[in-house]
């Protein structure tokens, strides 16, 4: 399954290409602009369906799904010239659609053969995967161009690997959670946009798929802000301050494989609250970093502290309710979308008498809710061990 987390890498193919699709097709750069949303749009439009699909057909089948629709995806580019730049929007509509099913389905699937306390240390795990795949894009479109001449190259590549993660689950036997028989786990057949929705009246459940959202906001929040803070604070050029938000992007895939070694041997809900801590400490340091290597040294420990927030909060709230996988795992692929509220704030507080200090503040203020639901999950965990008992 963690080949699935590398196929889920491909979202973050946008990026790295929007540049190239713009000088092929020669967009504007408001038609390019659209480009990224062709992929984030359908987290929250296909989120709850997916939920849906995965009580009627299967959670393994509903990933297999996901494989087709994104092999597809991949090979669209292909045919891509400068007169039918539509096409390239098409497949990365595709690649939205088949990554949305793939995030709200593989971690429910996931949970249909790990046990419910090391779901956290698996999606971690699975997260480590995800931006290895992040991590090697650049490369692979940089040898594809060079090596091969055709930067297009890399869209079959991805393809092929593709082909082979669906093969690889294909043959892979793994319990049907609808089958009673051979789960003793509550099946999920009875999953529906209203029994998804009416999961948002579980406080535990709303808490964290809030939690999700301020995970994604945080997380968008320092991209968009180191580059501008390193620019305005310590006036360096603009292209020396694009480089800044590689340091966060390390430390993050840095903390995924930690997090789950970490999280195999000690509970995320304990973890969470001194996580979140430590996080704030270091955002709020920057406000005294005399340097950009000091700033630069506080993102770096923030995104160690924090990166793994969005695996805690999914992992506690599937571990609290195991049953509903289905249901948890579409609201929270939905919430994803809510962390690009984040961005016009950012945006604004720049434009405003606060600056960069008001940009460090909006990213405090993510992490702080971040703080209360790991204090809260702490007791709650604790409450719900003592019911047990």
């Amino acid at each position: 399954m963690l080949a699935g987390f590398f196929v889920m890498g491909f979202s973050d193919i946008i990026g790295t290409v929007m540049n190239q699709v713009k000088a092929e097709c020669k967009l504007s750069d408001v038609t390019a602009g659209f480009l990224p949303s062709m992929i984030f749009i359908w987290f929250f439009l296909i989120s709850i369906p997916t939920g849906v699909l995965c009580g009627k057909i299967g959670r393994k089948n509903t990933v297999l799904v996901s494989l087709g629709v994104t092999m597809f995806a991949m090979l669209l580019p292909l045919a891509a010239n400068a007169e039918r730049f539509w096409i390239y929007f098409v497949s990365f509509a595709l690649l939205g659609i088949g990554n949305t099913i793939i995030q709200a389905a593989l971690p429910a699937l996931m949970s249909n053969v790990v046990p419910p306390e090391q779901l956290t240390s698996r999606i971690s795990l699975g997260q480590f995967v995800k931006a290895i795949c992040a991590a090697l894009t650049p490369v692979f479109v940089y040898l594809t161009a060079t090596a091969l001449g055709n930067w297009k190259l890399l869209f079959p590549l991805y393809g092929a690997l593709t082909v082979v993660a669906a093969l690889w689950l294909w043959f892979t036997s793994i319990p049907d959670e609808r089958d009673n028989s051979q789960t003793s786990k509550p099946s999920n057949s009875q999953t529906s946009f209203k029994s998804c929705l009416a999961m948002l009246k579980h406080p535990y459940v709303l808490a964290m798929t809030v939690g999700i959202l301020f995970s994604v906001g945080a997380d968008v929040g320092f991209a968009v802000a180191i580059p501008e803070y390193l620019k305005n604070v310590y006036k360096m050029d603009l292209d020396k301050a694009g480089m800044g938000p590689t340091v966060y992007f390390v430390a993050k895939t840095l903390a995924a494989i930690g997090g789950a070694a970490l999280f195999a041997k000690v509970s995320a809900a304990k973890c969470f609250p001194w996580c979140m801590g430590l996080g704030i400490l270091a955002t709020a340091g920057i406000f005294f970093a005399p340097t950009w290597i000091v700033f630069l040294a506080c993102v770096f420990v923030a995104a160690l502290a924090t990166a793994n927030s969005f695996g805690m909060c999914m992992g506690l709230a599937l571990d609290r309710v195991p049953e509903k996988a289905n249901e948890i795992t579409s609201l929270m692929v939905m919430a994803i979308v809510g962390g690009g509220i984040v961005t016009p704030i950012l945006g604004i507080v720049q434009g405003s008498r606060a600056g960069a200090a008001g940009v460090v503040g909006v990213l405090l203020a993510c992490l702080g809710y971040l703080l209360a639901l790991g204090v809260f999950a702490g007791r709650s965990t604790g409450k719900a061990n003592v019911v047990k008992n």
